[in-house]
């Protein structure tokens, strides 16, 4: 089966320091796909018992895991036929109208926003890894460093928004509404901001692209590793938080239901098998978290605790 990639993904910011950074996942989710649509490229979410058909993340950290656990399900008799994409709204789309069996590209934060914004009714079945954030820079060497004024690339979408503004008021340089969990911070939840910061919201898949262009920037750690950049040594900040790993953990997701399969139960086992653990602790020497946290047994109560 031939895969599908969209590769127009977007690269933001330009010579101008005060130029516009700002992404849209309005303009991500219409990818150049052909004309006989998703569906068509793998027969929707039925057909044979043994084939499973998954749209993933065309990504490091996501497409590589799944080609291993291609080889492995192949082994156990299944098929895994998967679509790449590079977009984050079609995923649940797909999965959603069963299009699709399962989808592999968000954290359980994201999902629930998805599910909110969109009517959708996306359930995560079981977890793969967690990718701590950051606030990064390639100019300044302290979160107390930053001038008066300074530009701070924040994420665009709401599930990630808030964790760039709680990494800044737990450095002190902010102050925020306490009562806010995480995953509902905004801007609108920042009750003092001494230095006058100004925020500029970026895709944030393209958050690496725009650190020449601004003074800081929240980002993911790997995509600070996959653009060449030391993470380490452009860190003002980094996620170390129990409480904010949980709703960031990434997932395999399915309609409601999925979780009760042999699709699922024969994901799983892929996904959480001692290959793919061995493979992202190698990767950017372990810059991913691997997790089997979530599990089709577990799953249901995190879920409803979560999104309840």
């Amino acid at each position: 089966m031939s895969h599908l990639l969209n590769t127009s993904g977007s690269s933001l910011g330009g010579p101008s320091r005060r130029g516009v950074l700002v992404g849209s996942l309005g303009a991500a989710g219409a990818l150049a796909l052909t004309s006989c649509g998703l569906a068509d490229a793998v027969g929707g979410g039925g057909g044979d018992d043994t084939t499973i058909s998954m749209i993933v993340t065309e990504s490091a950290p996501f497409q590589e895991p799944t080609e291993i656990a291609k080889e492995l399900l192949a082994e156990d008799g299944w098929t895994l036929e998967t679509t790449y994409v590079t977009d984050i709204i079609q995923p649940n789309q797909v999965v959603s109208q069963g299009e699709y069996d399962a989808n592999f590209f968000q954290h359980i934060a994201y999902l629930r926003q998805f599910n909110e914004d969109n009517g959708t009714d996306v359930e995560p079945a079981f977890s793969v890894y967690y990718a701590p954030s950051g606030i990064f820079s390639l100019e300044h060497d302290s979160i107390e460093d930053l001038p008066e004024g300074a530009q701070i690339a924040l994420a665009v979408d709401t599930a990630n928004n808030g964790r760039g503004i709680k990494l800044l008021a737990e450095a002190g340089a902010l102050e925020i509404d306490e009562s806010k969990p995480v995953t509902e911070l905004s801007q609108r939840d920042i009750t003092a901001n001494p230095k006058n910061f100004e925020f500029i919201e970026v895709d944030q898949q393209s958050t690496p692209q725009t650190l020449p262009d601004v003074d800081a920037g929240f980002a993911f750690a790997r995509l600070i590793a996959e653009a060449g950049h030391d993470v380490d040594e452009t860190a003002l900040i980094l996620e170390d938080d129990a409480e904010v790993r949980r709703p960031y953990t990434i997932v395999v997701a399915g309609q409601p239901g999925f979780q009760d399969t042999e699709k699922a139960r024969a994901l799983q086992k892929a996904f959480q098998s001692e290959e793919v653990r061995q493979w992202y602790a190698e990767y950017l020497d372990g810059a991913i978290d691997f997790t089997d946290e979530f599990t089709l047994s577990t799953v249901e109560d995190v879920w409803a605790d979560f999104a309840g």
